[in-house]
C-alpha cells in the first residue's frame, strides 16, 4: 500500500486490538487476491415475529359499519392504519397500489364487500397503535430492562459470526418485517405490500466445514452456498423491485474496513492519473467517431458533475430514474447564453432513489457543440448518448486505470472537494463550534456535488422555533449580564477596593461565558438552516476518505466524536489509527 504521504509502504494488513477495534496493519492478516475468506460460521437470521391479531375491541369500519377481517387481510390493514397520519396515505398512487395488493390478501367474501378504499375507516386501528406507542414510552424500568435483556440475548446468539478465526459483529441480523413500500419521491410502486420473508426465501452462505445454521422448525432454507468470494452471510430477493437483500458484516469488521481502505486507495490512485485522463477525454471530443465523442462527453459529466453512470432497466419495472449514460434528450436543455454565462446546459431528471437532479452548468464550448450534434434529429424520448451504455463506458474506464469505475470518480471528487473546502473555510482563530460549522459547510459542498438531498425533517420548523427561543432567552441573559457588569464597574470606580475589582472580573467572565454560549446556539441555528435539505451523512460515510476528516480533527484539536458518532468511529477505526494531521488525500 501507499504510506500517508503516498510513498511505497510495506505494511499491508490488519490486526485487531482490544475490543475488536482495528488498530494496526500487519502482513499476516492481509487478504492478498481480493477479499476471500477461508472459514465462515454463523447462526443465520432472526425472522420477524408472527402477526398477532388485534384485540376484539379494536374495530375496522367499512361504509360506516363494523367489519371483522380475516387474519391476512387484517394484518395488511394494520400497515395502512399505522401510516394513517403520514402524507403517503394521501397520495393517489400509494392508495391505488395498497388497495390492489390488500385485495390479494382478502377472502372472496371480503373482496366482494370491500370495493372502495375511500369507504374504509382505519381510524380506530390507528388510535390503538398510537396508544400502544405511548404505552411503550411509559414503560417501567423493569419492563424496559426485560426488553433490553432479550435484545442482548439475540445479539449474543445471532449478532456475531466467526470469520477466519476472528469473531466479527454482524450488521443487520434481523429480517425486516412485512409492511408497505414507501420508496423515494413519487415512486410508482409506493404502497405495494412488502411480503413477509420466510426461511424458504433465504440463501445461507457459510463454509463447508462450518456448522450450518438450522432453519426454524418445519421449514427449510431455499439454498445453502459456500461462496468465499462474497462477503454476505444471508441473502433473499424482495418482492417489490426484485432486488437482492443481504445480511452483511458490521461496518467496523476487519473485512469491511479493508474494503473501505481499498476503495479510498483506488481513488488516491486516480488522483495520480486524473490529469492524463482529462486531457484524453478532451482530445476525444474532436474524434471522428461519434461513439468516442459521446463517451468523452459522458465521462466529462461524470467527472465534473459527479453523475452516476446509470444502469439500463426494464420499462415500467421501477421509477423512471436515469444516470449519465441513460440520459434522454428531454433531460437537458441547451442555452447558448443564460444569466450572463455562455454555453449553459440545464439538467432536469430523476436520479437514484427518485431524487430530482436539477442543475444549470456552464460547459466548455466543444462539449456544448457536441451536445447539439447528439440531439440533432432526435425526439425528446430518444437517448442522448445513443452509441453508449454503461458496459461500454466501464470497459473504457478499466482500460484507463485498473479498478476505475464511475463511482471512483465520485469518491475522488468528493474527497478532494472536502480537502480543498476545509483548507479554504477553516479559520485557525475560530473556536470549536465555529470550526465544526466550517467542517459541515465543506461536507455540504460535497453533498451538493453528489446531489445528496433530503426532505426537510417534519419537526424542522418546531425544532428551529425551540432553538430560536433558546437564542432569545440567551440574548436577554447576556443583556442582564452586561448591565450587571456595567453596574459593577461603576461601583468599583467609587469603592476602589479589592472586593469590587474581583466582582468586576467575575462579571466579565460571566459575560464572556454567556457570549460563547450564545455564539454556539447561533452557529447551531445557521448549521441546521443551511443543511435542512442536504443529507450530509451519505457523503460522509460513503464518499469521503475518513483520513481527511480525522487529520483535520487532529490538526485543529477537534474531538473526533464531534464529527463521527460511536458507530461511525467503529467503522472508521482504521482511519482514526492511521491518519496524521498532515495527511493529504
Amino acid at each position: 500500500m501507499k504510506g500517508l504521504g503516498g510513498e511505497e509502504c510495506g505494511i499491508t494488513g490488519w490486526a485487531l486490538g482490544t475490543g475488536g477495534r482495528i488498530l494496526a496493519w500487519w502482513e499476516e492478516e492481509r487478504y492478498p487476491e481480493g477479499i476471500k475468506w477461508k472459514f465462515l460460521e454463523h447462526k443465520g437470521p432472526v425472522f420477524a415475529p408472527p402477526y398477532e391479531p388485534l384485540p376484539e375491541n379494536v374495530k375496522f369500519y367499512y361504509d360506516g359499519k363494523v367489519m371483522k377481517l380475516s387474519t391476512k387481510a387484517e394484518e395488511v390493514a394494520t400497515f395502512f392504519a399505522k401510516m394513517l397520519d403520514h402524507e403517503y396515505t394521501t397520495k393517489e398512487i400509494f392508495r391505488k397500489n395498497f388497495f390492489k395488493d390488500w385485495r390479494k390478501e382478502m377472502t372472496s367474501e371480503e373482496k366482494s364487500t370491500i370495493t372502495s378504499l375511500s369507504k374504509c375507516d382505519f381510524t380506530h386501528m390507528s388510535q390503538y397503535f398510537k396508544a400502544q406507542s405511548e404505552a411503550r414510552k411509559q414503560m417501567s424500568k423493569e419492563e424496559k430492562q426485560k426488553i433490553k435483556e432479550e435484545n442482548e440475548r439475540l445479539l449474543k446468539e445471532y449478532g456475531y459470526c466467526v470469520m477466519d478465526n476472528h469473531k466479527e459483529r454482524i450488521a443487520n441480523f434481523k429480517i425486516e418485517p412485512p409492511g408497505l413500500f414507501r420508496g423515494r419521491g413519487n415512486h410508482p410502486k409506493m404502497g405495494m405490500l412488502k411480503r413477509r420473508i420466510m426461511p424458504e426465501d433465504i440463501i445461507i452462505n457459510c463454509s463447508k466445514d462450518s456448522k450450518i445454521p438450522a432453519p426454524p422448525p418445519g421449514h427449510k432454507w431455499k439454498e445453502v452456498r459456500h461462496d468465499n468470494k462474497v462477503t454476505w452471510l444471508v441473502s433473499w430477493t424482495e418482492n417489490i423491485q426484485g432486488s437482492i437483500k443481504y445480511i452483511m458484516l458490521n461496518p467496523s469488521s476487519r473485512i469491511k474496513g479493508e474494503k473501505d481502505w481499498q476503495k479510498y486507495e483506488t481513488a488516491r490512485r486516480l488522483k495520480k492519473c486524473v490529469d492524463k485522463i482529462r486531457n484524453q477525454y478532451r482530445e476525444d471530443w474532436k474524434s471522428k467517431e461519434m461513439k468516442v465523442r459521446q463517451r468523452a462527453v459522458a465521462l466529462y459529466f461524470i467527472d465534473k458533475l459527479a453523475l452516476r453512470a446509470g444502469n439500463e432497466k426494464e420499462e415500467g419495472e421501477t421509477a423512471d430514474t436515469v444516470g449519465c449514460c441513460s440520459l434522454r434528450v428531454e433531460h437537458i436543455k441547451l442555452h447558448p447564453e443564460l444569466d450572463g454565462q455562455e454555453y449553459v446546459v440545464e439538467f432536469d431528471f430523476l436520479g437514484k432513489d427518485s431524487i430530482r437532479y436539477y442543475n444549470k452548468v456552464p460547459v466548455e464550448k466543444r462539449v456544448f457543440k457536441n451536445l447539439q450534434l447528439f440531439m440533432e434529429n432526435k425526439q425528446p424520448e430518444d437517448d442522448l448518448f445513443d452509441r453508449l451504455n454503461t458496459s461500454i463506458l466501464n470497459k473504457h474506464l478499466q482500460d484507463l486505470m485498473e479498478g476505475l469505475t464511475a463511482k471512483v470518480f465520485r469518491t475522488y471528487n468528493a474527497s478532494i472537494t472536502l480537502q480543498q473546502q476545509l483548507k479554504e473555510l477553516t479559520n485557525p482563530d475560530d473556536n470549536i463550534p465555529a470550526k465544526i460549522l466550517s467542517y459541515n459547510r465543506a461536507n455540504r459542498a460535497v453533498a451538493i456535488l453528489c446531489n445528496h438531498q433530503r426532505a426537510p425533517p417534519k419537526t424542522f420548523e418546531k425544532s428551529m422555533m425551540n432553538l430560536q427561543s433558546k437564542i432569545d432567552a440567551k440574548k436577554e441573559q447576556l443583556a442582564d449580564a452586561r448591565r450587571e457588569l456595567k453596574s459593577a464597574k461603576a461601583d468599583a470606580k467609587v469603592r476602589r477596593d479589592e472586593k469590587s475589582k474581583k466582582t468586576v472580573e467575575s462579571k466579565k467572565k460571566a459575560v464572556q461565558r454567556i457570549e460563547e454560549q450564545l455564539m454556539k446556539l447561533e452557529v447551531q441555528a445557521t448549521d441546521r438552516e443551511e443543511n435542512k435539505q442536504i443529507a450530509l451523512g451519505t457523503s460522509k460515510l460513503n464518499y469521503l476518505d475518513p483520513r481527511i476528516s480525522v487529520a483535520w480533527c487532529k490538526k485543529w484539536g477537534i474531538p473526533i466524536e464531534k464529527i463521527y458518532n460511536k458507530t461511525q468511529r467503529e467503522k472508521f477505526a482504521w482511519a482514526i489509527d492511521m491518519a496524521e494531521e498532515d495527511y493529504e488525500f
